[in-house]
């Protein structure tokens, strides 16, 4: 499963057009899905619990509401995207105001992958992806991540992440595997890749 380190999110959000931009980093802080984000509204922000009100629909067409907590980070962000707005009004529209639609994110990733040269391109989903795999690496138990991204067990967390979670397991093969001394040649990889 495909995610971006920091520094390539960095780089997308930095390559990202002004009017997709926003958005993208809603995505990023969150890990909440394309339609969901295209749907928030003011009021779906409650500042005082540090919680975002997502919905999702389900494969039978009922509509599922949970609050995904937010960091840090991401209650000032949301804070200052609705500021002084109506309760009512869409938090992420395009810049002359008109919602984000079906498959209108397809291009604007597709060009800010290009002009951050992340190749090959990548898609929106990413963007949760990236969310679920650094919540993990960085520690968080895999039923905050699964509760946060609105599952309601973690099978699926588990699935695709649970070989990012730091575990005693690793830590203890880091600490007793036998060292060799084994150096590695002079290659080195180009631009930071393995």
């Amino acid at each position: 499963m495909r995610y971006l380190s920091v520094a390539e999110a960095k780089r997308l959000i930095n390559a990202a057009s002004p009017d997709f931009r926003q958005l993208l980093q809603g995505a990023l802080l969150t890990g909440a899905r394309y339609g969901q984000l295209a749907q928030l509204t003011v009021s779906d922000l409650n500042t005082d619990a540090g919680t975002l009100r997502l919905r999702t629909r389900k494969g039978d067409g009922s509509e599922r509401a949970y609050h995904a907590h937010l960091s840090d980070e991401a209650l000032a962000f949301f804070r200052a995207a609705v500021a002084g707005r109506p309760g009512k009004d869409l938090i992420f529209t395009h810049a002359d105001g008109t919602p984000w639609e079906k498959s209108h994110q397809d291009i604007p990733i597709e060009e800010a992958s290009r002009h951050a040269g992340i190749s090959p391109p990548v898609n929106f989903h990413v963007t949760r992806h990236t969310f679920a795999s650094h919540a993990v690496m960085n520690g968080a138990p895999l039923l905050v991540v699964a509760q946060a991204l609105g599952h309601t067990d973690t099978r699926m967390v588990e699935k695709h992440y649970s070989h990012l979670a730091p575990s005693y397991a690793a830590d203890a093969i880091r600490k007793a595997a036998p060292i060799y001394g084994i150096k590695p040649g002079n290659v080195r990889p180009l631009h930071g890749k393995a």
